[in-house]
């Protein structure tokens, strides 16, 4: 993973986080981009997820 990304989206009552990164493809050498939005509490879990 070369590059990570955190932004704060807040929808009514709920606080959401959108989390961006950077994964290497096995295959072709390729870097893409996996993006999720979640709560806050799940983006450490989200990020050193391979």
């Amino acid at each position: 993973m070369a590059k990570k990304s955190v932004a704060t989206l807040q929808t009514g009552s709920k606080r959401l986080t959108k989390a961006i990164k950077m994964v290497k493809s096995p295959k072709t050498g390729a870097y893409t981009f996996v993006e999720g939005i979640m709560a806050p509490e799940m983006v450490n879990d989200f990020l050193n997820k391979k």
